[in-house]
């Protein structure tokens, strides 16, 4: 997997990724408001129109991001196995090499940039006239103000969360290409990536605790401040991912047995 971690972390940070990304940081705020913006402006506008189809272009968009996830996944998931087999738990969560190693530093980039394209999502929603819910937006707007914040300071937990990250929508762009491509999908599949998306949330804010609880002995390369943004968010997705699959999966499954 071309795998090394003999690096130091000013390497990275000397380089053209690093000083270009840093001023861009703030360009998180304009496209999360410039999103705000279309979602609002863009509903308005289609309250009085037709819904666009549009079937062919979602095949595409999703196909190409689950593509890249599966990828993503792939590579920095086997990265992050090398730590943990060879340096243990703690390394993998504390060790910086994640952001600078030869293979795994270009998906962690990767991965940061692509949460702007990701908010193109929305577009489909909108166009089509499919019920838009305050989850989708909210995580949209969340992860790409946190990443963009989190990339310039290699925070301790980012190979933990990238690949988690990386590894969940691997399987839920596979599943929504299937969808608009036509093909029918049993629901227990619709069901397990959401369960997968509540167990991310869940090691989430076991990372972050870990993160936190080595810290104080000097080990981990984070912030509190940095800890506890990531917490609350981690843990208002879990709050809203369960919500959303008791809702989704399990009030319909009761009305559907009330009704036979």
């Amino acid at each position: 997997v071309g795998i090394q971690v003999n690096v130091q972390p000013y390497e990275l940070c000397a380089s053209l990724l690093c000083r270009d990304f840093h001023p861009n940081q703030k360009k998180s705020f304009l496209f999360s408001a410039l999103y705000a913006a279309f979602i609002f402006g863009g509903r308005h506008l289609m309250k009085q129109r037709e819904k666009f189809e549009l079937r062919k272009p979602l095949v595409l968009w999703s196909l190409s991001l689950a593509v890249f996830s599966i990828f993503g996944a792939v590579r920095t998931g086997a990265y992050m196995l090398y730590i943990l087999m060879t340096k243990g738990l703690k390394q993998s969560v504390c060790d910086q090499s994640f952001y600078y190693g030869p293979v795994s530093k270009f998906w962690a980039y990767a991965f940061v940039l692509s949460k702007a394209p990701e908010l193109g999502d929305t577009i489909f929603i909108i166009l089509r006239k499919q019920k838009l819910i305050f989850l989708h937006w909210y995580h949209h707007i969340t992860v790409l103000l946190y990443s963009w914040y989190s990339y310039k300071d290699m925070v301790a937990g980012g190979g933990w969360f990238m690949t988690m990250n990386y590894g969940v929508h691997a399987v839920m762009y596979s599943y929504y290409a299937l969808r608009a491509a036509g093909f029918r999908v049993s629901r227990k599949f619709a069901m397990m990536i959401t369960l997968s998306q509540i167990t991310q949330m869940l090691i989430g804010c076991v990372v972050n605790y870990l993160v936190f609880a080595w810290m104080q002995q000097g080990q981990c390369p984070s912030h509190v401040h940095n800890i506890v943004w990531s917490s609350i968010m981690y843990l208002s997705y879990f709050v809203l991912f369960c919500r959303f699959f008791f809702e989704a999966y399990m009030t319909k499954t009761r009305k559907a047995a009330k009704a036979d």
